[in-house]
């Protein structure tokens, strides 16, 4: 047995979801999430139906699952990690460190991120959660006035719709994503207020 999500897991359930995820994560690759099926998964990981939808209800829960591991990376490397990312740097540093690593999340991941986190959807995620806890932590340890109001305006850019947009139709490098981004810091910086 070994655990997941913190519960005991059978070994031929452990293999099931392995299968699952890796033929999800091939196919999510391969196309548009929104152009794979339920069915198409379940074929590609050699698993029925009734095993695919007893633990992924749909696309979304499996690419919130592929992303999962992605995102608590980063999440760590935000508690914990070398500054600037990391703490122990002023919060404008912080802020654009954190803007640098959700561009390349969003560059290698934009595939799951925009099958987990579209539209109204974006804001019930627990990764976006603790972005905007991160993010408000930043705005209130610079002293930036009226934080609650801000902290959305400066997530806003790292929308994956907004960020295909400008990668795919206004045809943005990342490095170019990460400049403009880091210009929004100024609003941490001392003396901005």
């Amino acid at each position: 047995m070994s655990t997941y999500n913190g519960r005991m897991e059978r070994a031929d359930a452990a293999r099931n979801r392995a299968r699952i995820l890796e033929a999800a994560a091939a196919l999510f690759a391969e196309r548009p999430p929104q152009d794979v099926t339920m069915d198409d998964i379940a074929k590609k990981a050699g698993v029925g139906r009734g095993t695919l939808y007893r633990r992924y209800p749909d696309r979304a829960s499996i690419a919130v699952a592929l992303l999962d591991e992605h995102e608590r990376e980063l999440q760590e490397r935000l508690l914990r990690g070398e500054p600037p990312l990391g703490p122990g740097a002023p919060p404008a540093d912080r802020l654009a460190a954190f803007y640098a690593a959700m561009v390349r999340l969003l560059e290698d991941h934009a595939h799951l991120v925009l099958g987990t986190e579209v539209g109204r959807s974006r804001f019930e995620t627990g990764a976006y959660g603790f972005w905007r806890a991160h993010v408000r932590a930043l705005l209130v340890a610079a002293g930036t006035p009226d934080p609650d109001a801000l902290v959305e305006v400066l997530l806003a850019p790292l929308a994956p719709e907004v960020y295909g947009h400008q990668r795919t139709r206004l045809g943005l490098t990342p490095d170019r994503i990460i400049e403009a981004l880091t210009r929004l810091t100024v609003l941490l910086r001392p003396g901005s207020s």
